[in-house]
């Protein structure tokens, strides 16, 4: 048995080019790898004392947190319009996370550049900074956990298309 491929062109399904729903999917995924590696490397940075590994925590903390900003945002647009019902329910906890995670990383973000601005090397502002970098990353997860929620047991953001047996 051989199979071919269709000799149809493909149809687009959808007229618009990239909906919020898709560019939220799109780009979540940066500042949740580039915020939980930030952590690894601040935590690697007190255990083996290595200044450069605190350093690249850091940036991985900027840019983790200016990727939560676009994501956050662009989550507020793809879930607009959901205000009731279950999937509401859920959207609104994925939403309440995500708002947490994002205030978690701003203070995580202000609190790092204040201690590298005034030098703070002590034991307690590295400490604090880890801790506050571990709740980003905690939140992070909750926020995760919601949105695979929302998908996979809602199917919110999920078009089905069935393929045309006709042909």
């Amino acid at each position: 048995m051989v199979y071919r491929l269709p000799t149809a062109p493909l149809q687009k399904i959808d007229n618009r080019m990239i909906s919020a729903t898709h560019f939220h999917a799109m780009v979540v995924h940066f500042p949740i790898a580039l915020l939980t590696t930030g952590f690894l490397f601040e935590l690697l940075s007190l255990l083996r004392g290595r200044a450069d590994f605190s350093k690249i925590a850091f940036y991985l903390l900027l840019t983790g947190t200016i990727g939560a900003v676009v994501s956050y945002l662009a989550g507020r647009q793809a879930g607009a319009g959901m205000e009731e019902g279950e999937l509401a329910q859920a959207m609104e906890l994925h939403e309440q996370a995500a708002t947490v995670a994002l205030v978690l990383a701003v203070l995580t973000t202000a609190f790092s550049l204040y201690s590298q601005g005034r030098s703070l090397k002590t034991g307690w502002s590295k400490w604090t900074g880890l801790l506050l970098f571990a709740s980003v990353v905690a939140a992070i997860g909750l926020t995760g956990y919601y949105g695979g929620q929302l998908v996979f047991r809602h199917g919110a953001g999920v078009e089905l298309a069935l393929p045309d047996f006709g042909q």
